[in-house]
């Protein structure tokens, strides 16, 4: 029975039971090995546009007796999908901006899919942008650490329709109070640190924004070393950043 990692195992939970799924950039089909093994999907396609990772893959599958129920294949992103073939689809350890260029040139082979559970190293924000531009609800988030590094898993679920869709995207990035007391978080702070986990923050969401605002901080202080125009509106948008999660930081520690 595979064993999976910290990461992977929170990934895997959120996939949709009894039905199929795609792990795109599978590297060694670990998490699609795992699901099938312990019967909550009963079959998988696995995906990766590299040769060497796709063929360690298929080795992974061999070893586990799964060649039946799990198919390897390369490719570049969902063009190794058909339509209507998958009903959760996993992108899990690449930056956000990959992961979002992945689903904007995959468009046909998301029809039929109910579930988008996505891991991006970097990069959240993008994510939950094009989610929220494309329609789809984010229904879950979670935040973990594994060996010093900080992992968000989203999933998403496809809407019934564009006015379900809209009115539970107007709920989830509206309703959140701000830590002032006047009115609500701007949609910038709930793109960036997440709406599901600003709602139900924990100790190590706190760590992390720490550690970003630090991190903002040393930028400030380096770009404002240069009187470009181009500097300084950078500089000008890390502090508005910056202020915006201190404010809630703030809050959390009250």
């Amino acid at each position: 029975m595979i064993q999976l990692s910290k990461r992977l195992t929170a990934v895997a939970e959120f996939a949709l039971p009894g039905g199929a799924l795609a792990d795109i950039g599978t590297d060694h089909a670990l998490l699609p090995v795992s699901l099938v093994q312990r019967g909550i999907i009963p079959n998988a396609v696995a995906g990766d546009v590299h040769v060497g990772p796709a063929r360690a893959a298929e080795r992974q599958v061999l070893s586990a007796g799964l060649a039946s129920k799990i198919d390897v294949r390369i490719g570049d992103g969902l063009a190794v999908l058909k339509p209507n073939e998958v009903k959760t689809i996993t992108i899990a350890g690449m930056g956000g901006g990959t992961i979002v260029d992945i689903l904007s040139g995959g468009a046909a082979a998301l029809a039929g899919v109910q579930r988008l559970v996505l891991q991006p190293n970097v990069g959240e924000r993008l994510v939950r942008a094009w989610l929220l531009e494309n329609g789809w609800k984010l229904v879950q988030e979670t935040l973990l650490e594994e060996d010093g590094l900080m992992y968000e898993v989203l999933a998403a679920d496809a809407p019934s329709d564009k006015a379900e869709a809209a009115a539970w995207n107007e709920a989830l990035y509206e309703g959140v109070p701000a830590p002032s007391g006047g009115g609500t978080l701007p949609r910038s702070v709930l793109l960036l640190m997440g709406p599901h986990l600003l709602r139900a923050p924990t100790r190590l969401f706190a760590r992390k924004w720490t550690a970003y605002v630090a991190k903002l901080d040393e930028l400030i202080e380096r770009i404002g070393r240069s009187e470009q125009p181009e500097a300084l509106k950078k500089r000008a948008e890390l502090t508005a950043e910056r202020n915006e999660v201190s404010e809630v930081l703030q809050w959390l520690s009250t």
